[in-house]
């Protein structure tokens, strides 16, 4: 097979992270970008990118490609994923596919029907660390896994206006979180209760979210897990997680600036966590991508597909419901 032709759709801050990865691939052709703004357009101008579109519409029409990356906007990517779908085009889309679970379920319904394969971005999959905790725990390592826990806090807060149209909490953030409690452990979450308050900005509440929350995951066997979040972090992007289990405990930690210590009689100094996920995560996505165009080259399953997307979705839609009812929701409820 030659080089595979990848259009990409939104060079946003995810877009330009993933355009930046597609262009160091040797088996793929960054052929086509699309994005509304015209700075965006403009910095892909400046990558030698052959077609550059200012509509979805028009990128469909003028480029001739093999696969497309989604980064643009959450309400766009169903409408862009059955487009793409119905073309006959492979998709990677950034997460949710949509923020109601009917529309998900249409939307891979007509991925099915056009056999296109579609990934989603869940990247902290793709994270050596967590992979690495992943890989112990199915290998036996801690023995039965009894309680999984997330801690996962950002630096600083997104803007109003990101926070009105995302999803809000759950949906845009701990979703990443609820995608890590089943990957960890290989099981499926059955019943979810979530509490949550606005601690950081009272414009965050005004705006109809939370930004401060602790969620308690019950699986299937009876394992559970508890993450906690939080909007803002004064010391940097915090990014745990720990799986306790029958013979053992396994951790992984934050990643830092550098490996410093300075002991002196005022205590003990060491370096802040890496600032935010575009740094924390660098190697995540590269990796995601790598294994995205492999998949498509080598004829494989995608490692993260829509009904991965459907199973945090739930989970997300479970703690709005708990939180709105004040009470555990199970899975089954959100239908």
């Amino acid at each position: 097979m030659g080089k595979l032709r990848i259009a990409v759709a939104g060079v946003g801050r995810i877009g330009k992270i993933h355009l930046k990865n597609l262009l160091q691939n040797d088996d793929i052709e960054v052929v086509a970008v699309m994005d509304p703004m015209e700075a965006s357009r403009h910095y892909a101008k400046g990558k030698n990118i052959q077609f550059i579109a200012s509509s979805y519409n028009e990128l469909l029409e003028i480029a001739d490609f093999d696969a497309i990356v989604i980064c643009s906007p959450t309400d766009t990517h169903a409408d862009y994923v059955v487009l793409a779908a119905k073309k006959g085009k492979h998709i990677f889309c950034e997460k949710p596919l949509d923020l109601s679970l009917e529309r998900v379920n249409e939307v891979l319904k007509v991925v099915n029907e056009n056999n296109v394969k579609l990934m989603i971005g869940f990247n902290r999959r793709f994270d050596d660390e967590f992979k690495k905790i992943q890989e112990l725990v199915q290998n036996g390592a801690i023995g039965e896994p009894h309680i999984v826990k997330i801690t996962s806090r950002d630096p600083e807060a997104p803007p109003i206006n990101y926070i009105k149209s995302s999803g809000g909490l759950f949906l845009d953030m701990t979703i990443h979180d609820f995608d890590m409690a089943r990957f960890v452990v290989g099981k499926e979450v059955i019943e979810v209760y979530a509490k949550g308050a606005v601690l950081i900005d009272p414009a965050i509440g005004e705006a109809g979210d939370i930004d401060t929350a602790v969620i308690m995951l019950t699986y299937a066997d009876g394992t559970m897990a508890i993450i906690d979040n939080s909007r803002e972090a004064a010391y940097g992007y915090d990014q745990r997680v720990e799986v306790f289990g029958s013979k053992g405990m396994v951790q992984a930690n934050n990643n830092f600036h550098d490996s410093h210590r300075l002991y002196n009689s005022s205590g003990i100094q060491a370096a802040l966590p890496l600032h935010f996920f575009i740094d924390r995560y660098a190697q995540a996505y590269k990796t995601e991508m790598s294994e995205y165009i492999n998949s498509l080259k080598n004829g494989g399953k995608v490692p993260v597909d829509g009904q991965d997307g459907i199973s945090s979705l739930k989970i997300g839609l479970a703690a709005i419901k708990s939180i709105q009812e004040k009470r555990s929701v199970h899975i089954d409820e959100i239908n």
